[in-house]
């Protein structure tokens, strides 16, 4: 399968994204995405608009409703079982 690309995003790119990346980094080693991962702060989307998948904090997913990325809104940055099983999804829909 072709490596997808990435973009983690929160609000100011230093915190909760850096966070996100290492979990979603874990689970590239755990289960073997084909993911080219990033992190940004969503000021800088706009420049980075061609992405397959887009994780971000729950609260800024209605700021991506135009974008042809799948979303995947996180709620809690440790649940690492929610972040596999949308990524689980995301995998499944593309295969």
């Amino acid at each position: 399968m072709q490596t997808k690309k990435c973009l983690i995003m929160c609000r100011t790119g230093m915190g909760s994204s850096m966070m996100l990346k290492i979990k979603v980094d874990k689970l590239i080693d755990k289960k073997g995405y084909p993911l080219d991962v990033t992190h940004d702060a969503f000021s800088g989307f706009a420049g980075q608009q061609n992405v397959d998948v887009i994780v971000t904090m729950e609260d800024l997913i209605d700021e991506f409703k135009d974008s042809k990325a799948y979303v995947i809104g996180v709620k809690d940055i440790m649940d690492m079982e929610f972040l596999e099983k949308e990524l689980d999804k995301y995998f499944a829909q593309v295969n």
